[in-house]
């Protein structure tokens, strides 16, 4: 705008009136006036630019010279927000990514699952229809038989114990009773104080003998619940283990078999290999807790032979001493075998009343 101004200004012609001077034309008050507008409006930039300064926030890059267009400035912040997105989007990847994994390995197990399940319901159908063969151990199974067998019997002798515990159980608290009121008859009939008196003392010797009884047969029941509930029960579990390992072992078995009739190329045989390793862990498997069962079921042998040992004595003593009448030897059985009876008054309540 200045320079067309002072160009017009250059090639204006300056008229001259009749006596040499110049005249005043309209167009010098207009060029005047244009020059002190474009001075104050050059002043007020400068002190635009002196007061408020660059944000350095909002510092933007110029591609190309001054006075370009605004196509040219790109914002610092548009920089940061990029950077910050490409951060951001990067660690969502890799979130991605891990649980990707998580889902392609749970995959994998699933897909292992259902192949073993498969091979073991088709060995276990086969051997229900007696078209497959089974590995067998005739010694051990037998072995096995006999526990299960003694299993249910000792379960029995555990059943009746407990029934014979509550009927004596019910009997001394019915003793007890009648012997509180012999007694309180013989302070209430003076003519038969004698009588009552000494079917009350009967009485209470019969309670006291009957929860000395209690507490041995108790130990009994205890120690037969322990042997059975749980020292048989981890021996059985063992058992189950080993059985479904043997199950597995001549799933994989049959299948090495069934690939090794079949064509012997290159994709064969590495099906071949592989169901060759597979079999071999099974094998490993199935050996190891089978030796696990042997063990376990000669250590359970032993110690219920000297459980049972103990315990069988300690169950005769105590009721030929209770019918014997016996009080001093039922007394000397409970020392034997260790056995405290809880106190008279106790607020623990008894063997029974947990159950």
């Amino acid at each position: 705008m200045t320079d067309s101004i002072m160009s017009k200004a250059a090639t204006m012609e300056i008229p001259i009136n009749s006596n040499g001077d110049t005249g005043t034309l309209p167009e010098d008050d207009s060029l005047e006036q244009a020059a002190q507008l474009q001075w104050s409006l050059d002043e007020k930039d400068l002190q635009q630019v002196m007061v408020s300064g660059p944000n350095l926030n909002e510092t933007s890059i110029v591609s190309g010279g001054y006075g370009g267009t605004a196509e040219g400035i790109i914002p610092t912040s548009s920089i940061k927000g990029s950077n910050m997105h490409h951060s951001s989007s990067s660690s969502s990847m890799a979130a991605d990514d891990a649980t990707r994994g998580v889902a392609v390995e749970k995959l994998e197990t699933m897909k292992k699952w259902g192949l073993n399940t498969y091979k073991c319901t088709k060995q276990m159908i086969s051997e229900r229809f007696g078209r497959g063969s089974r590995t067998v151990d005739l010694e051990l199974e037998a072995q096995i038989e006999v526990l299960r067998d003694t299993k249910k019997k000792y379960e029995n002798v555990l059943r009746l114990a407990r029934a014979l515990t509550n009927h004596f159980y019910n009997m001394v608290q019915t003793q007890h009773a009648l012997g509180d009121t012999f007694a309180d008859l013989s302070q209430k009939s003076p003519e038969l104080r004698d009588e009552f008196g000494y079917n009350a003392e009967t009485q209470k010797l019969l309670c006291k003998n009957g929860e000395t009884l209690l507490g041995a047969v108790n130990f009994f029941v205890s120690s037969i619940n322990t042997l059975v509930n749980k020292t048989m029960d981890d021996t059985l579990m063992t058992i189950k283990m080993y059985e479904n390992a043997r199950l597995e072992f001549d799933a994989y078995r049959s299948d090495l078999e069934e690939l090794s009739l079949g064509p012997r190329d290159a994709v064969a045989m590495a099906r071949i290999d592989a169901a060759q390793e597979q079999y071999q862990v099974q094998k490993d498997k199935y050996e190891h807790l089978r030796s696990d069962v042997i063990i376990k079921l000669k250590f359970l042998e032993e110690n219920k032979v000297k459980v049972m040992h103990k315990q069988l004595l300690l169950f005769h003593n105590a009721i030929s001493a209770y019918f014997a009448g016996n009080q001093q030897q039922l007394e000397q059985t409970l020392k034997q075998f260790n056995i405290k009876l809880r106190p008279p008054g106790a607020d623990k309540p008894s063997w029974l009343e947990e159950q």
